[in-house]
C-alpha cells in the first residue's frame, strides 16, 4: 500500500479496509487478518494498524470478538452508510477540485453527464439532467 504523506497513515488504513469490504474481498462476517499480519502485509507499526481497528470497532463497522479476532459487521444498513460516507467523501473532492477550475454546478453536472456517456453507462441509468 502506497502512503499519503498528507493524511494520517490510521485514516488511510481504515479506507483501504473500508473499500475491502464495500467491493466485496472482505464480506459481511468475514474475520479480518490479524493486526501483526495486518502490519506486516501493510508495512506500518502495528500500534497504527490497532488505532485504525479500534476506530472502526467504535464505528460498529467491526465487531471484536475476544479470542476470535476481527469480523466485518455483518449490519446491512451500517454497510450502507459507510458506503454513502464514502461516496460522499469522494464526490467532495471531486467538487471542490472542479470549483477551483472555476467551474459553476451546472458545469460539473455537464461534465460528469459526458464522462457517465463515455463510459458507456448502462442504458437503464436515468440521465443527472433528468
Amino acid at each position: 500500500m502506497k502512503f499519503d504523506d498528507k493524511v494520517p497513515i490510521y485514516y488511510q488504513i481504515k479506507t483501504y479496509l473500508y473499500y475491502d469490504v464495500l467491493t466485496g474481498k472482505l464480506k459481511p462476517g468475514a474475520k479480518l487478518p490479524a493486526v501483526r499480519q495486518l502490519a506486516v502485509d501493510l508495512t506500518v507499526n502495528v500500534n497504527t494498524v490497532q488505532r485504525a481497528l479500534t476506530e472502526m470497532i467504535a464505528e460498529k463497522t467491526i465487531i471484536s470478538q475476544r479470542g476470535k479476532g476481527n469480523f466485518v459487521t455483518e449490519d446491512q444498513d451500517k454497510l450502507a452508510q459507510l458506503k454513502e460516507q464514502l461516496v460522499m467523501s469522494q464526490l467532495a473532492h471531486v467538487y471542490d477540485q472542479l470549483h477551483r477550475l472555476n467551474l459553476s454546478d451546472s458545469e460539473i453536472v455537464a461534465s460528469l453527464q459526458r464522462y457517465i456517456d463515455q463510459k458507456g453507462a448502462p442504458q437503464d441509468v436515468e440521465r443527472i439532467s433528468d
